[in-house]
């Protein structure tokens, strides 16, 4: 256990706390939990490549974080009829189609792909924008303001979400035509 791995198991104990603060209303802490998310986010990774700390384990938790939060978020956004339904689907939509490549890559001998920076700064622009159109609920200012951002927070990653979805397909694409080309022993084809 290093310090980037129990940095990512702390923001997955967040998820189910996150959610219950969502779906109760209790909005600051839920904004809050968000907060330290995203920055245990940061930190795993940083600390994870400045100390040589970089692990399998690490490559598994730190985008199963990620997902869980987009997806507990997504729930309790929509119930609380914070975000429309459609966006829900859309999100969650990309990670089921995505989620079918796995059987085909190990089959093929290889495991997930790592996260690309295209992912990242998708996954940045929905947890920034999550929070915000929470924070959209307010009255005032404050809320208009928050409202109008989140949005385009949310808007921009869910394009950059797809897009990284994209990408990765068609690295899964290019393995899977490289192996074809150039079987390697012991994978089956």
């Amino acid at each position: 256990m290093t310090l980037p791995n129990a940095l990512s198991a702390l923001r997955l104990l967040g998820v189910p706390l996150f959610l219950w603060l969502v779906l109760t209303e209790h909005d600051g802490p839920a904004v809050l939990v968000l907060m330290v998310s995203g920055v245990t986010d940061y930190l795993d990774g940083k600390i994870a490549r400045a100390w040589g700390q970089t692990s399998q384990l690490g490559t598994l938790l730190d985008p199963a974080a990620d997902r869980l939060y987009i997806l507990a978020t997504l729930i309790g956004l929509t119930v609380r009829d914070v975000v429309p339904l459609w966006l829900t689907l859309l999100l969650v939509g990309r990670d089921v189609l995505l989620a079918f490549t796995l059987p085909v890559l190990r089959r093929h001998g290889y495991g997930p792909l790592p996260v690309n920076f295209l992912g990242k700064a998708a996954t940045f622009n929905l947890l920034a924008g999550f929070p915000l159109l929470l924070l959209g609920e307010w009255d005032g200012l404050v809320g208009d303001v928050a409202h109008a951002f989140g949005w385009a927070f949310a808007i921009w990653g869910t394009a950059l979400y797809w897009w990284a979805g994209v990408l990765y397909l068609v690295q899964v694409r290019d393995l899977l035509r490289a192996d074809r080309l150039n079987p390697r022993e012991g994978v089956a084809a």
